[in-house]
């Protein structure tokens, strides 16, 4: 699959917008500003295809990047207190919605931020993912940030946080040094290859 091959497609605000679903796709989900913009940048070897940005809760809505023949769609973040309540529950019908639809789902790429325990909402979707029978894979961001010893501390804390621990994929990644790139996007070319 080649990754260069990569262009924004389109955005969608509210479920009801949302197409039906015409090839494979793989969602990126996580809580506001855990990296989901910075891990699809990375992926697809560009500097700003998916914004960034350090105000949390900046996605509000559904973003589809077309990649080589799948989408890879950006979820809006969860978790962000200094939204009204009106957007929160906008965004939550959106992601619920969107999951729950009748997608051809590849894979969830659920990211949580390594550096800190699962937050009550990261277990709150684990739960959802896991209740929902979709298949995911944990993208633990920010790996650069912790040393060796953090890290194996984190990793080992992780198996007993996360519900179903020992039999979730978890991969290590870092937006600055690249670190994981390789791996999600060997689980990625497996998924559109199937």
């Amino acid at each position: 699959m080649n990754f260069n091959k990569a262009e924004f497609y389109t955005s969608y605000g509210s479920f009801k917008q949302l197409p039906p679903s015409d090839r494979t796709e793989i969602a990126f989900s996580g809580r506001s500003n855990v990296g989901k913009s910075s891990l699809i940048n990375k992926l697809l070897n560009r500097k700003s295809l998916a914004r960034v940005s350090a105000v949390p809760g900046k996605t509000a809505t559904i973003n589809f990047y077309a990649v080589d023949g799948i989408y890879f769609a950006d979820l809006p973040g969860y978790g962000y207190a200094k939204v009204s309540k009106s957007e929160k529950e906008r965004w939550g019908a959106l992601i619920e919605g969107y999951l729950h639809d009748d997608r051809e789902l590849g894979l969830v790429f659920q990211l949580i931020d390594f550096r800190h325990p699962p937050t009550a909402d990261d277990l709150m979707m684990v739960n959802f993912l896991i209740d929902s029978e979709l298949p995911f894979a944990v993208v633990l961001t920010k790996a650069d940030k912790l040393s060796k010893k953090q890290r194996a501390e984190r990793r080992e804390a992780l198996l007993t946080e996360l519900p179903c621990g020992e039999d979730i994929t978890m991969v290590e990644f870092s937006a600055e040094t690249g670190e994981g790139a390789e791996e999600l996007r060997g689980i990625i070319n497996e998924i559109a290859e199937s």
